[in-house]
């Protein structure tokens, strides 16, 4: 098979969407197998945790390439087009560099497929695609984020250089356990034997797993609050500002343009885990330079003014805890509308418990996602958690129209529930750019080569 174009290499990884969530490790080793094995050419940094993953991986990403490393990264899910996932030093790849990656392994995938009756998955492909990709572009370092949980989550091929967890919360509890010691055994699972770990900030009750993991594996942990912390935070215009002690080093006067207090513990977990990697304390003019660069589209972002739209994929109890919180210390005395909507199987009241008393109207509304929640599902949760006047629509942007029309120039509109409704929110709004890097060192080659040559 020849995939001539952007479209027809979106549509052969879309071809494989109905096949799931399976978890295992045998299809992608068996799919890698007949890649060569790209997954081997370089040093993995894995990401794992409840919340925070893909911010860590960019944050991660910036810190290595202002470094002077080159540095490929895959996270998921994306917000807008697939090519987000893939991103060669802090840029993601371009649609014609994209289709040339499906091609060169299309045939491959498609002789596997033929020898085995048990093909690979979406995210299957993703991972293995975004493999192939950073052995052909000669990275020095890939950081990789974990899709679901880690034990069996397809991207827990590598060996990892570093091991990543950013944290420990409640979700996916179904595939990962009902209890936070059990999802903290399946996602410290990523680290491999002699390895590093880096955790975030972790409840008491995931300690006794993570211990449990590092005595197995004989590998070295760094702690939040421990070998590494947040020495102060300060809230200042668009974000904060931070002094961080390191594993190796002190940094001080760091600015995140990044709104959420909890930001702050993912930039100390990524400076941590920077310094894991490299060995060493890290240059503080290219932490500074990393740090201001950053951004986390569809997390707690401020797309619009007037009135003021906030769009973050919180989509845990977790995760919508954080966003109350934001909330209340950086958007005060605002009178917010929440569009929410929801997919999976999660528990919608407790879902939406930690904004009670911080919305005074909502829009129930879904992604178009076949596991899209039925808005009148998620609005008589809304009703009955919030205590707030309630309507429904069946897409995103008929949600945040009506949601702009009631919150008037002087409101809030907050939009929450799904990564899928961020992303959708966002376009609905104009804004579907994913803004490169700018702290990575690139060599552009030249429109045209000098004649001779």
């Amino acid at each position: 098979m020849t995939i001539s174009d952007r479209d027809a290499a979106e549509a052969f990884l879309d071809a494989r969407i109905g096949r799931g969530v399976k978890p295992g490790l045998d299809r992608m080793r068996g799919l890698l197998d007949y890649l060569a094995d790209p997954h081997h050419a370089y040093p993995v940094i894995h990401v794992a945790g409840t919340n925070g993953k893909t911010t860590v991986c960019r944050l991660v990403t910036d810190l290595l390439g202002a470094h002077g490393l080159v540095v490929g990264t895959f996270v998921s899910p994306h917000l807008h087009r697939v090519e987000e996932r893939f991103s060669i030093a802090g840029r993601p790849v371009d649609a014609a560099r994209f289709a040339t990656a499906v091609d060169e392994i299309a045939w491959m995938v498609e002789e596997y497929e033929r020898r085995h009756e048990d093909g690979p998955t979406y995210f299957e492909l993703t991972t293995a695609l975004a493999f192939s990709l950073f052995a052909a572009e000669a990275v020095d370092v890939a950081v990789v984020e974990v899709g679901l949980g880690g034990r069996l989550d397809a991207t827990n091929v590598v060996e990892a250089a570093v091991a990543v967890v950013t944290g420990i919360g409640l979700d996916h509890e179904a595939e990962l356990g009902e209890t936070k010691s059990r999802i903290a055994r399946e996602k410290v699972a990523i680290l491999d034997e002699g390895g590093r770990l880096v955790t975030g900030p972790v409840p008491a009750e995931a300690e006794g797993p993570i211990t449990a993991r590092v005595a197995e594996t004989g590998a070295r942990w760094y702690r939040f609050g421990g070998e590494f912390r947040v020495v102060e935070a300060r809230r200042a215009v668009g974000g904060w500002s931070a002094d961080v002690s390191g594993i190796h080093g002190d940094y001080e006067d760091l600015y995140l343009p990044l709104h959420g207090r909890h930001q702050v513990d993912n930039l100390a977990t990524a400076v941590a885990t920077t310094e894991a990697f490299l060995g060493r304390a890290l240059d503080v003019d290219a932490v500074r330079a990393a740090a201001g660069a950053a951004t986390a589209p569809g997390r707690l972002e401020v797309v619009a003014r007037t009135p003021l739209v906030v769009v973050d994929g919180a989509h845990n109890p977790q995760g919508m805890a954080g966003l109350a919180r934001t909330l209340d210390e950086e958007f005060p005395d605002l009178r917010r509308v929440l569009v929410v909507g929801v997919r999976g199987g999660r528990d919608l009241d407790r879902l939406l418990a930690p904004l009670r008393g911080l919305v005074h109207a909502a829009v129930a509304t879904t992604p178009a996602d076949p596991a899209g929640r039925d808005p009148e599902e998620v609005a008589a949760a809304a009703r009955r958690v919030l205590e707030v006047p309630t309507t429904t629509t069946s897409t995103v942007a008929e949600a945040v129209a009506r949601a702009l029309d009631e919150a008037e120039a002087d409101g809030a509109v907050i939009v929450a529930g799904s990564l899928y409704v961020a992303g959708e929110a966002r376009a609905a709004l104009g804004r579907t750019e994913i803004r490169p890097s700018p702290v990575h060192a690139r060599i552009e080659p030249p429109d045209e080569l000098p004649e001779g040559e």
